[in-house]
Formats: C-alpha cells, sequence, structure tokens
C-alpha cells in the first residue's frame, strides 16, 4: 500500500510540475503577443478538450509529459500567411529565449516555494525528543544502507515488542537519556545477548527483553529510530533555508546526470544500492522511494528543470541553444561587414532530436526495469 501510495503520490507531483512547466512557456508566449494554438498534459489520444479564444485546452492519454504548441517553432513547420508575424521564429531572440526558459525557471520557482513552506510552515528537525521513540524497524536489513528484504529477519526491537512512543528509560541496566547514550549502551553489548530493556509507556515502566543483532557497518542493533522534533523559523531565516538547499539539490542533479554512465553497469547488480546504479531511479524507484520517505517534491522539480536546459534537442535547452548560436551567428557577421546567414537548418538537426529522444526513452525504459527487478531499498 504504501509502494502504490508513493506512486500516486509521485505521478500527481509530476503532473502537476509538467502543468506549470508548460504554463511557463504558454503565459510568456501570450505576453509577447506569439500563437499558442494548444495546450495540453499527456501524449496519445485525446481524452478531453475544450477551446478558448484560439487555444484547444486538453488532456491526453498517456500521462508522460504535457505540450504548448506555438506556430512557428522551426523552420520546418508550415503556417498560415496571416499568422507568420505572430509566429514564434519571427520574434527577436531575447523573447524566444524567456518563452523556452519559462519551463524551467517554473520549476525552480515552485521548488523555492515549496523548500520555504517546508522551513517557515512545516519546521525543521532540531533534534530528537529525548529517547522516544519514532520508528521500529520491522527487520535486521543487511546493512545501513539498504531496508528490508523479504529474507531478513524481525529486528531485536520488534521481536521484543517496543512500540512507536515508548521511552526508552534504560538499556541492559544503563540508565539513558539522549539517543547518543542510548547508542552507546546498545554497542556495549555484545552482539546475540538477550539484555533488558525498560520503556516509558503512557507512564508506565515496561521491561522488554531484546535479543541484539548484527549489523554490518553498525555492530550490536536493536532497531529503533528517535522521534523528530520540528521548528519553524522566521521569513528571513526561511529564505536562507530554501536558498541553500536550492543550491545543493541543483548540485546533487548535476551529479545524478554525470554519475548516470556510470550507474548503468550497477542498475542490475546485487549491491545496487552500494554502488552508483543506486543513486539513479524512475518513476517506479521514485514512487518506491517516497512509501518509505517523505517524497521531496522540490527536488524532483529541480532535478526536470535542470535536466530540461541540457543543450540537447528536443529538450527545451537544446532549442535555447539554437536560439543563442543564431544570434551569435549573426551578431558576429554584423561585425564582419556581411549579411544575417539566417535561421538554422533544423533538417540537419533532425537526427540528433531523433537520436537523442531515442536515448532518452531507452536510458527511462533500462531504468524502470531495474526498479521493477532490482529495487533500491532505503531505511
Amino acid at each position: 500500500m504504501s509502494f502504490l501510495l508513493g506512486v500516486a503520490i509521485f505521478i500527481v507531483a509530476l503532473l502537476g510540475s509538467i502543468m506549470l512547466h508548460e504554463a511557463g512557456h504558454f503565459a510568456t508566449a501570450k505576453m509577447f503577443g506569439m500563437k499558442a494554438t494548444q495546450f495540453f498534459v499527456g501524449f496519445g489520444r485525446t481524452i478531453w478538450s475544450r477551446r478558448k479564444g484560439e487555444t484547444e485546452y486538453g488532456v491526453k492519454a498517456i500521462p508522460a509529459g504535457g505540450f504548448v504548441k506555438i506556430v512557428g517553432m522551426t523552420d520546418l513547420e508550415e503556417v498560415d500567411p496571416a499568422d507568420e508575424p505572430r509566429s514564434f521564429r519571427k520574434q527577436p531572440g531575447w523573447q524566444r529565449i524567456i518563452v523556452l526558459a519559462a519551463g524551467s525557471f517554473m520549476h525552480f520557482v515552485l521548488a523555492f516555494v515549496l523548500l520555504f513552506i517546508v522551513a517557515a510552515g512545516i519546521g525543521l528537525e532540531t533534534g530528537s525528543a529525548g529517547t522516544t521513540v519514532g520508528a521500529v524497524e520491522s527487520c535486521v536489513p543487511a546493512n545501513v544502507t539498504v531496508g528490508c528484504a523479504k529474507s531478513d529477519p524481525k529486528s531485536p526491537a520488534s521481536e521484543a515488542g517496543v512500540r512507536v512512543g515508548d521511552k526508552i528509560v534504560s538499556i541492559a541496566g544503563i540508565r539513558v537519556t539522549s539517543w547518543t547514550q542510548m547508542g552507546k549502551a546498545i554497542r556495549a553489548q555484545q552482539t546475540g545477548s538477550s539484555v533488558p530493556v525498560v520503556v516509558d509507556r503512557h507512564g508506565q515502566l515496561i521491561t522488554l527483553h531484546a535479543k541484539l543483532a548484527s549489523l554490518a557497518g553498525h555492530g550490536s542493533y536493536l532497531g529503533v529510530s528517535p522521534l523528530a522534533v520540528f521548528q519553524r523559523v522566521g521569513p528571513t531565516g526561511a529564505v536562507s533555508y530554501a536558498g541553500h538547499q536550492f543550491w545543493t539539490m541543483l548540485s546533487g542533479s548535476a551529479s545524478v546526470v554525470a554519475r548516470l554512465p556510470q550507474a548503468i553497469p550497477d542498475l542490475f547488480a546485487k549491491n545496487r544500492a552500494d554502488t552508483p546504479g543506486g543513486q539513479v531511479t524512475s518513476v517506479v524507484g521514485a514512487g518506491n522511494v517516497t512509501g518509505q520517505v517523505l517524497l521531496i517534491i522540490a527536488s524532483l522539480n529541480i532535478f526536470v528543470g535542470a535536466f530540461n536546459l541540457l543543450p540537447l534537442l528536443p529538450l527545451d535547452g537544446g532549442h535555447l541553444a539554437v536560439v543563442i548560436y543564431e544570434r551569435f551567428r549573426a551578431w558576429l557577421a554584423r561585425l564582419m561587414g556581411r549579411p544575417d546567414p539566417g535561421p538554422v537548418d533544423y533538417r540537419r538537426l533532425v537526427p540528433v532530436s531523433v537520436g537523442v529522444f531515442a536515448l532518452l526513452v531507452g536510458v527511462g525504459l533500462l531504468l524502470i526495469m531495474a526498479d521493477l527487478v532490482n529495487p533500491v531499498h532505503l531505511q
């Protein structure tokens, strides 16, 4: 159920982001007087549509993207002579650049606003509530970087009957008042030994007995996580937090893209979580992660916005690169007293666009297959 909920949340967030992305293109195109004839979410067969003015709005069957149809995006498109003055290709370079960049800009604005809301509205984690248990792990994982598999044994805390909300008073007779003290007390015990765990449950002291397990890279293992404490911050602190997190997520997105070629050979490895293959995922994998930890929609938007600016056709970044190249070439021609060489011949770029599109689809399908047959589990 948590997996399905995670997938549902991810898809809804993705579709919402797509709508905002396309709204950025649409609004700026309209602002500059360009003619936009379609605004659709999804691809394939049209499920619903309605025409308002000169634009048809609608939803298509495959929720894998969206598009805004702006007249005359390239010289390959035939345009009604009456619409030519309002076509994309006839507008100044700076206007075309704004329209093309507006989609990613919307992703970045949404991400920043969400990060601000997290800090100012929900609060930032400031620590743990003493020794109060926030979560009881269901198993003893193979190591600290992976989650539970069906074959993993139950965690000592789960077997002993520790519950969320219990306040741990002592471990093996050692009184603890902080999570750090409790960790030291657990690691001081011999693996496999049965130790008394005294908990305060609704004001009543209860003694439980847990047989500590061994966790690679961790030592003696009980299997509990602290109850986190969150504190809201003011507007200035929220802006500072949002800016810092935005940059961290942006650099992380760049790192993920850079690691992609290295990650592909490890997608189907048994130890995928410990390899670069565990750092990249698909919609399926993101949905699975969402079922276990909070989906940070801001991170999704930053990644999609940054990825879309890569100078590769048919991404917006590829069209941006073409416009910038055209303007640079025209400036250079003027500097040398030569006529404007005109727009780029898109017919030469079609094979490149088809190749990049096939590569993106192929990598996407490969990630989905890997997440279905060899998923990454998080603790």
